[in-house]
């Protein structure tokens, strides 16, 4: 996980989550749209789940 994703997380989660697949960027999506803070939060247990 790179700075940048991290930071890109932080800023708008689903563009961070992109590559991981069309689930992820709509789970990911789903939850900043309920809450700003679950979205990162999603987006960073995303990007740190090992492949």
């Amino acid at each position: 996980m790179s700075l940048f994703r991290v930071l890109l997380s932080i800023i708008f989660p689903p563009l961070a989550v992109i590559d991981k697949g069309c689930g992820s960027v709509l789970i990911v999506t789903i939850l900043t749209i309920a809450g700003w803070i679950p979205g990162v939060i999603g987006a960073l247990v995303i990007l740190n789940k090992n492949d």
